[in-house]
């Protein structure tokens, strides 16, 4: 699906957490057959935060949200509609009306979007359409994940990749002088979803079924990471150029590159492709690891925070993972 969207939705603030607990390199290297050279070449991670003890899912979230509220001295009962992207709730069944009931954002509708990877990018498209067709005027928009809880520790592959957190963009209806958000591009690829996913073990006999206490239960990440490099680096840039043609723009004419942090090898290679150069990519990816649903929103705090993006500047930013999934949304940043 593509849509071109000219009108009547600004960023009004961003927010992001992550847990106090550091994990290096060089401690992964104490556990597993693994070093900090051998990691950095070939991922460009440094460290990732992890959750432990009280740390949640929702306790990130909320933390995130409120920060993005207090920046634009909005209440949470102003709040219309929260959006949580995660793939690790609180509640199988959800977690996005715990973090409503958290933050005490009482008059919000609240629903969760799984997506993996690419949950923060579909969730702000979601959103925009809310907004766009009059049925709410404040939208939060929170992509947070601990993944942690779903890796298995013993597996290099898969546990130097990924650590936890949140980002928060609190999205609001506007004219359309102040518009963000120009357009986006969004697809899926549901044939090769096992080349990235999280099994579910159930139990198939009947007899077993009836007697188990348990009928099964959820296995750790798995990943075929070369099939999830050749999909990203073939897909994400011919998104980004689709999206990019929809709104007559080109791809001189993009000041920011801001992509889910994956993999230093995908970012350079995705960059490459599109013949934009290095110092135009924005990235946290060497302190936080892939962080899923977080990594965008994590990044565009950062980016903001530190002044890197300045008005009237053009930034592409796209999400790719498990389903397969991978979207573009198209900002210009207007303050």
């Amino acid at each position: 699906m593509k849509s071109s969207i000219t009108q009547g939705v600004r960023i009004l603030a961003t927010g992001s957490a992550v847990p106090d607990w550091c994990i290096s390199n060089k401690i992964l290297s104490d556990l597993i057959d693994t070093s900090d050279e051998w990691i950095f070449t070939r991922t460009g991670i440094k460290e990732r935060r992890i959750a432990l003890g009280d740390t949640s899912l929702i306790q990130m979230a909320s933390l995130a949200a409120m920060q993005a509220l207090r920046q634009a001295s909005i209440s949470p009962v102003e709040i219309d509609l929260i959006i949580l992207a995660t793939s690790s709730p609180n509640d199988l069944f959800g977690s996005a009306s715990q973090l409503q009931a958290e933050i005490g954002a009482n008059k919000a509708v609240a629903f969760d979007i799984t997506a993996a990877c690419s949950g923060f990018v579909i969730a702000i498209v979601t959103a925009t359409q809310f907004i766009q067709n009059g049925s709410y005027r404040n939208v939060l928009v929170v992509g947070a994940d601990v993944l942690s809880k779903w890796i298995d520790w013993s597996d290099r592959r898969t546990c130097v990749l990924f650590g936890d957190g949140a980002g928060a963009i609190l999205l609001q209806a506007c004219s359309s002088i102040q518009n963000n958000i120009l357009g986006f591009q969004l697809d899926t690829n549901g044939e090769k979803f096992d080349h990235l996913n999280i099994h579910y073990n159930g139990n198939k006999d009947k007899a077993d079924f009836l007697s188990a206490k348990s009928n099964g239960n959820y296995g750790y990440i798995t990943m075929n990471g070369k099939e999830v490099y050749k999909f990203a680096v073939s897909k994400v840039p011919d998104s980004i150029m689709k999206c990019l043609a929809s709104l007559n723009l080109s791809i001189e004419e993009v000041n920011w590159l801001l992509l889910h942090q994956a993999n230093k090898r995908i970012l350079h290679a995705v960059a490459d492709r599109l013949n934009i150069p290095k110092y135009k990519l924005i990235s946290n990816l060497a302190k936080y690891g892939n962080t899923s649903a977080a990594s965008i929103p994590l990044a565009l705090d950062e980016a903001i925070n530190e002044g890197k993006i300045k008005q009237g500047d053009l930034f592409v930013v796209s999400g790719f993972g498990a389903g397969l999934t991978w979207g573009t949304v198209i900002l210009k940043w207007i303050c």
